[in-house]
C-alpha cells in the first residue's frame, strides 16, 4: 500500500499565502471557541445533573426516608453488627476444648447481657392512679365441694389488674351568693348595709361561663395535644354540651390575656441566659386571596433560665428578633440566617453555630460525592460522640474534654475542607456544603472555647415540631392577635413539657389563682417554681 501523499500546492504570491494563513488561524480560533463552549456546556450539564440528584435524593428522603441525617455507611453498619454480636450470649459448649478445661465448672455458665424487652408494665408505676377494688367470691352451691358436698374454705386470693377509663364529664356548678343586710339600720332609716358573699372558684373571665378546669382543658388540648377547636366542638357535642369554636377562640384569647404577666416574666428570665438558642418556622396568617407566610420564633433558655418562649411576627424580617433580643448580652445559638448578623454586631453578641445544620448539607450532597461525604460525616460524628460522653459534666470539665478531643477533630475537618474545596469545581454541591461550613467557621468552633455552648441547636428545632403539628391541624391563625395567643399558650405548655409538668393541672391552678397574686409574687407561677412547691402527692398527679 502506497502511503505517499501528494504535496499541497501553494501559490507563489506572498499575499495569497498570508491570506491562507490568516484564514487557517481564524478557523483554529473558531474551533477553539467551539471546544471551550462545548466544555462549558458539558460542565453546566454535569453540575445541573448533580443538583438534580441532590434535589431528588432530598425529595425521596422527605417522602420515604428516615428523618435522621444519616447515610448508609458500610463501616458504621459493620460496627453496629459487631456491637450486636458482642451482646449475644456465650455458652460453654461453643468454646474450644482447651478453654473448656482451663476454666472451673462454675465459670462455664452462659454469660449474657441483660436485654430489656417490651412486656407487661410494672404495676407499681401506676400507684398514683385511683383504685377501685372488685372482690369475687363463690356463693351458694358454687362453694360446695363436688366430692363431699361440704362448704369449701377460703385459702387465699389471686390478684390481677385491669386499667379502665372513666369518660370525662362536664358539670354545672351553681353559685349561690347570699346577700346580708342590717335590719336595725333599715328600721332606723339608715342604709341597710347590704353585703354580698364573695364568690370563689368562679370563672376567670369576667361574667364568663367557663371555669378554670374547662379553660385549662381546651388550652391543653389545642396547644399541647394539637387538637383543632372544631374537633373539640365535636367532642363536647358527644358529651351533650354545644359549644361553638368561635366562642372557644375568644376564650383562648382571654386565657392568653390572663397569663400574659407570666409570659412577660419568662421573657425577662430567658434574656438573662448565658446561651440562648433560637429558631423559626412558618405560621400562616389568614389574609384575603392567599395566606401570608408569617413566622413563629422559639427562644430557648439555658439550664439557669429553663423556659421556652415563643414569639409571633408577621414576617421573617430582622425587626422581630431584634425587638425580642433587646437587652440580651450572652451567646446566641442559631442557624446561618442572615437576619441575626446585624443584631450580633449591634449588641456585640457572640454567635454559636449548629453542627447539625452543617452536617445536613453534607448528607444532602452525598449522592454527588459518596466517598467524600462518608469521610466527612464519619469525622463529624466523632464530635457528636464526644458530646454524648460529656453529657452530665460540668462546663469546666466539658471544656477540658473538648480541648483535648474535639479540637483535633475540628482542625482536621478544616484542613479537609480546604483541600477538597480546591479539587472540585466551584459550583459542585459538595463545595457548596463545604462553603456553608467555612463561612461560619468561627460560629461552629465557638463550642471549643466555651463549655456551656452546645454543639448543635437540636433542642430549639425540636420545639418547632409543636408549631408544625399545630399548623398541620389548625392550618393558620386568623389575626396577628391569634398568632400572639398561640405564642403565649405554646410557651406555657412547652415549658411544662420541659419540666415534666401536667399542663392541664398547672393551668387549672394558674387560672384560679393568678388574679389574686401580687406582681411581686408572680414567679411562684413559673412552671419550674410551681413544680418545686408541690407536695409529693400533688407532684405525682401533676407529672405528665
Amino acid at each position: 500500500m502506497d502511503d505517499t501523499r501528494q504535496p499541497t500546492s501553494l501559490p507563489d504570491n506572498i499575499d495569497q499565502l498570508k491570506a491562507m494563513i490568516a484564514a487557517r488561524d481564524e478557523q483554529l480560533v473558531q474551533q477553539q471557541s467551539t471546544i471551550v463552549a462545548l466544555t462549558q456546556q458539558r460542565d453546566e450539564f454535569y453540575l445541573k445533573n448533580l443538583q438534580l440528584e441532590v434535589r431528588l435524593a432530598k425529595a425521596l428522603k422527605q417522602a420515604y426516608g428516615p428523618r435522621a441525617d444519616r447515610i448508609n455507611d458500610s463501616a458504621q453498619m459493620l460496627l453496629d453488627f459487631g456491637q450486636k454480636l458482642e451482646a449475644l450470649p456465650v455458652h460453654a459448649g461453643d468454646l474450644p476444648p482447651e478453654e473448656k478445661t482451663a476454666e472451673p465448672a462454675a465459670a462455664r455458665r452462659p454469660v449474657s447481657r441483660r436485654i430489656h424487652t417490651r412486656g407487661r408494665r410494672d404495676i407499681g408505676s401506676m400507684d398514683h392512679l385511683p383504685m377501685v377494688e372488685q372482690k369475687y367470691e363463690l356463693t351458694g352451691d358454687l362453694c360446695r365441694c363436688p366430692a363431699c358436698q361440704r362448704q369449701r374454705d377460703k385459702i387465699g386470693e389471686e390478684v390481677s389488674y385491669t386499667i379502665e377509663q372513666v369518660p370525662a364529664t362536664l358539670v354545672r356548678v351553681k353559685h349561690i351568693q347570699c346577700k346580708y343586710a342590717c335590719r336595725c339600720c333599715e328600721q332606723n332609716g339608715d342604709h341597710p348595709q347590704i353585703e354580698l358573699a364573695e364568690k370563689t372558684n368562679g370563672s376567670p373571665i369576667d361574667k364568663g361561663m367557663p371555669g378554670p378546669g374547662l379553660l385549662a382543658y381546651i388550652t391543653t388540648s389545642k396547644y399541647a395535644d394539637y387538637l383543632p377547636l372544631h374537633r373539640l366542638q365535636g367532642i363536647f357535642e358527644r358529651q351533650g354540651f354545644e359549644l361553638d369554636r368561635s366562642t372557644m377562640c375568644l376564650w383562648m384569647a382571654d386565657v392568653a390575656r390572663l397569663v400574659r404577666p407570666i409570659y412577660d416574666l419568662m421573657i425577662r428570665r430567658v434574656l438573662q441566659s448565658h446561651v440562648l438558642a433560637t429558631d423559626d418556622t412558618i405560621m400562616p396568617l389568614l389574609q384575603p386571596g392567599r395566606a401570608r407566610q408569617s413566622r413563629m420564633w422559639i427562644y430557648l433558655g439555658d439550664e439557669a433560665q429553663p423556659y421556652n418562649v415563643f414569639d409571633f411576627t408577621i414576617s421573617r424580617a430582622r425587626d422581630g428578633p431584634k425587638r425580642f433580643l433587646k437587652g440580651f448580652s450572652g451567646v446566641l445559638l442559631a442557624d446561618a440566617y442572615g437576619g441575626y448578623d446585624g443584631i450580633v454586631l449591634d449588641q456585640a453578641l457572640r454567635r454559636a453555630g449548629c453542627w447539625s445544620h452543617a452536617r445536613r448539607k453534607f448528607v444532602e450532597a452525598e449522592p454527588t460525592a459518596p466517598d467524600l461525604a462518608r469521610t466527612l460525616l464519619r469525622t463529624i460524628k466523632g464530635l457528636f460522640d464526644i458530646e454524648a460522653r460529656a453529657k452530665g459534666l460540668s462546663n469546666t470539665d466539658r471544656l477540658d474534654m473538648r480541648r483535648a478531643e474535639s479540637q483535633p477533630i475540628v482542625d482536621a475537618l478544616h484542613n479537609l475542607f480546604a483541600e477538597q474545596k480546591d479539587r472540585l469545581v466551584p459550583k459542585h454541591p459538595m463545595v457548596q456544603a463545604i462553603g456553608y461550613a467555612l463561612n461560619q467557621w468561627s460560629e461552629l468552633t465557638l463550642f471549643t472555647t466555651d463549655g456551656a455552648v452546645p454543639l448543635h441547636n437540636n433542642l430549639a428545632e425540636q420545639q418547632m415540631k409543636r408549631i408544625a403539628l399545630l399548623r398541620k391541624n389548625a392550618l393558620f391563625v386568623a389575626t396577628p392577635r391569634g398568632g400572639q395567643t398561640a405564642a403565649i399558650l405554646s410557651s406555657l405548655t412547652s415549658t411544662c413539657q420541659r419540666h415534666g409538668v401536667n399542663p392541664q393541672v398547672y393551668l387549672t391552678q394558674l387560672l384560679a389563682g393568678i388574679q389574686d397574686t401580687p406582681i411581686s409574687q408572680l414567679d411562684q407561677w413559673l412552671p419550674d417554681q410551681w413544680k418545686a412547691a408541690q407536695t409529693p402527692s400533688t407532684a405525682g398527679s401533676a407529672a405528665s
